[in-house]
Formats: structure tokens, sequence, C-alpha cells
């Protein structure tokens, strides 16, 4: 299964898998994601201020660590169908990492700067010799061009991970990037875009009357812990063992 998505990891550093989730699992997410949206603005109203790291209130939204407080979540996070892309792209060993919720508001919605997600996981104090894992762009409506779907480099990840610099008033993590390399990935609500970790990709803006959500599920094929320390980082939650699938629902 997968054949021709695995291959395309391989060489490109990215598969699409079209139209992964619908009905009930779907709108799971969407109902999850308007909680955490408002959670996001309660924390940016306790602080006082309208900007939270990479978060700004009404353009763009990071709702991180969201299994934590809402389980349900993992019936995505631990489908069999999410065990499946991890087959075709991390191979036969995978633990659940990270997730997050992605918002860009509609008609002011930022653009994400060019980056590698393994240059947050650097640039945020994670250890620089980790290994290279997926990210899963979970697509809960339609991404095109207006609402600011994800770019991505082909074959970049092949470069290894590149110096990121901390910029002014986004506060993004960003490398810069040749614009005719290129490529802007179009798909349906309910599809994933898995990409390696090490694969440079950024997002536009969003120019559309409506918001544009996300929800983002990362796998590692290695428990990663923090230097120095050597405590385990985020999570480490095992979905697949030896090819099979561990982890449940």
């Amino acid at each position: 299964m997968f054949d021709h998505q695995r291959e395309a990891f391989a060489r490109d550093g990215y598969a699409v898998f079209e139209r992964v989730f619908s009905g009930e699992l779907l709108e799971l997410l969407r109902g999850a994601c308007a909680a955490f949206v408002a959670r996001e603005d309660d924390r940016m109203d306790a602080a006082g201020t309208d900007t939270l790291g990479i978060s700004h209130r009404g353009r763009r939204y990071f709702a991180n660590e969201c299994q934590r407080e809402r389980p349900e979540l993992r019936r995505v996070l631990f489908d069999e169908r999410m065990a499946q892309i991890c087959r075709a792209t991390l191979g036969d060993t995978a633990y659940f990492f990270f997730d997050q919720f992605v918002v860009k508001g509609p008609e002011q919605g930022m653009p994400f700067s060019w980056h590698q997600d393994s240059g947050y996981v650097v640039g945020n104090g994670g250890p620089p010799d980790h290994t290279p894992y997926l990210t899963c762009w979970c697509t809960l409506d339609d991404a095109t061009l207006e609402n600011g779907t994800v770019r991505l480099v082909p074959g970049s990840h092949r470069q290894g991970l590149v110096p990121h610099q901390r910029q002014a008033g986004s506060n993004d993590l960003a490398v810069t990037v040749h614009a005719a390399k290129e490529i802007a990935i179009e798909v349906p609500a309910g599809s994933v875009v898995a990409f390696s970790s090490l694969t440079l990709h950024a997002t536009g803006a969003n120019r559309s009357d409506r918001a544009r959500r996300v929800y983002l599920a990362q796998y590692t094929p290695e428990v990663i812990l923090n230097p120095g320390t050597r405590q385990l980082r985020r999570n480490a939650i095992p979905l697949l063992q030896g090819g099979r699938q561990v982890t449940f629902a």
C-alpha cells in the first residue's frame, strides 16, 4: 500500500495522501480546533498581549500539545491510516511526538517563513543530532494558494539541517530559499501532506474570507531526549514497532 507515496517521500522528502479523513473524525478535528483557538486567545488575554511566541491574535495561531488536553484526538493520532502513512515514510518504527493546530485567520492570516521543522527543535533547545522525523500536515479545509497552503522545496531533505535565524516581529525561525525551487501543494479537506523534518517548507498568507485550519501530527523513528538532562522531549508513544501497530485509539 502507498508504494507511490513511499517512492515520492524517499525522492522528494514529501508525499501527498488525499482525503484520508472525512465524516466524524474530520468534524472531531474541526471542533477541537475551535476550542484551542479560544484557548490561545484566553492565554493572550491573561498575558495582556496579542502575540505569544509565533502566535498572533486573529492572524495566526499555533496551539500545542492538544492531545494531552483532549484525549479524543488520539482517535486520529493512532488511527490505522496514520500507521500506514508512517510505514510508507518513516518505516517500521514510529513514535508519536507532537501535535498542534495551526490556524490562519480570514483575510489577514500571516504567512509562515521558510524553515525546517528540525530547525525549531534545535532552535528551541532540542538535540542537534536527532534523527529526522515526520510531519503530517492534516487539512481541515481545502488548502489552496488563496488561503496559504504549504509550499515545499523537493529534495531539500537531503542537504541536512541548515542554520535558522529568529525574525523580528513574527518571531519565526527562518532560512532563505530560492523561489524558483518551490512548489505549492493544493489538496482537499481531510488530506495529509507528509514531509521530512528536514524538508524546507513555508505557508503563504490567507487572503480568503474563511480561516484555514490544519492539524499537525508528528512522529519520530526514535525517542528524542533533551540534551544535558536526557529527559524526554515532548512525547514518545509507540505507534509502530517492527512494522506492527502497537498503540490504537
